[in-house]
């Protein structure tokens, strides 16, 4: 994390930083730590929803999992998406990894085209400034580019749940070959199983519904603690006008795509520069922007950071008890309950 900050910052006048982060608003910013909290609250309702085609859950469990599995990110950076899915068999033994697995990217591509979704609409209205003419355009090209590959992705998740059967039963004939590692094939098959029944949410109008629905409600979540968070620093635009909420999912939306990028302390790095880089295309002066990217970062991990080291040490299940499921000997009897045989509970 230092590291990162060093490349991030070295440039900086930190006096300047460190001026901008004290007088920024505190209550706006206790409102906006507030609402990320109360998200990552929602995160574990949709959870809920995408589960149920293939098991009952705990909401409660869901909520530890949520938080623990981001502070991972915060710490160890993207790598840490594998706690979540191995973390939450342990507190409820009726959903088995691989069921975990395929609901979190399904999550991931409700996020992205949720993401993408407010950053089209706050371009509609945007006020380009002429001198980031060129930036612009490049920002927009590129969304359209991730907006197409999430529209396929979608449509092939469709495709894929109406021949399903037909996909795994040709697949498991294919693999079944001596060359083929016997236990990869198991994952392999059973994660595209879950999914398969993952995907019978696409049979009810009402989950669909609802696992929108608390998407929209989530991201919404987000973008109004952003939106805090520029007011708590009294940004202004280019044209001197106040910070919008269209402006907070812009900075939202940028910050959020780069996030994603394979860096340590969730994505620290390029978080700190897609977020003043947002700013600084918005009118807002180099070293305040980076004070905002700091503060922005605190609030969006600090809940799950003290969520999650909570549940890790106060809750029931130890850091002992989660090494020893990673162990060989317990990964192997997680593979064969996974096995294409087991059938989920629907």
């Amino acid at each position: 994390m230092v590291v990162i900050l060093y490349f991030f910052g070295r440039n900086l006048n930190w006096a300047e930083v460190r001026a901008g982060l004290a007088k920024a608003n505190k209550a706006y910013l206790a409102l906006a730590f507030i609402g990320i909290c109360f998200g990552y609250f929602i995160r574990s309702v949709r959870w809920q929803v995408l589960l149920k085609p293939i098991t009952d859950s705990r909401l409660h469990d869901l909520f530890a999992t949520t938080t623990v599995g981001f502070a991972a990110i915060l710490i160890v950076g993207r790598a840490g998406e594998i706690v979540r899915p191995m973390w939450l068999p342990m507190r409820d033994h009726r959903i088995r990894p691989s069921a975990a697995f395929v609901t979190i990217v399904l999550e991931r591509i409700l996020d992205l085209a949720s993401v993408m979704a407010f950053f089209s609409i706050s371009l509609i209205w945007f006020r380009i400034p002429p001198e980031h003419a060129d930036q612009f355009a490049y920002i927009k090209s590129a969304g359209n580019v991730l907006s197409g590959l999430i529209l396929a992705g979608i449509v092939g998740l469709v495709v894929y749940h109406r021949f399903s059967k037909r996909i795994i039963d040709f697949l498991r004939r294919l693999t079944d070959r001596k060359f083929v590692p016997g236990r990869l094939r198991y994952i392999f098959l059973s994660v595209l199983e879950k999914l398969a029944f993952s995907l019978d949410i696409l049979k009810s109008p009402l989950g669909v519904f609802m696992s929108v629905f608390w998407t929209f409600v989530l991201w919404v979540s987000i973008a109004i603690p952003t939106w805090l968070i520029l007011l708590a620093f009294g940004l202004t635009s280019s044209g001197g006008m106040p910070m919008t909420f269209l402006d907070s999912t812009f900075v939202m939306a940028v910050a959020t795509l780069a996030a994603l990028t394979p860096t340590p302390a969730g994505g620290a790095g390029a978080f700190h520069w897609a977020t003043a880089f947002s700013l600084i295309l918005l009118g807002v002066d180099k070293d305040q922007a980076a004070a905002v990217s700091i503060m922005m970062h605190l609030i969006y991990f600090a809940p799950a950071l003290l969520f999650g080291l909570y549940y890790l040490f106060h809750g029931d299940i130890s850091v002992e008890r989660f090494r020893s499921l990673l162990s060989s000997e317990n990964a192997e009897r997680e593979i064969e309950t996974d096995s294409p045989d087991f059938v989920p509970e629907r």
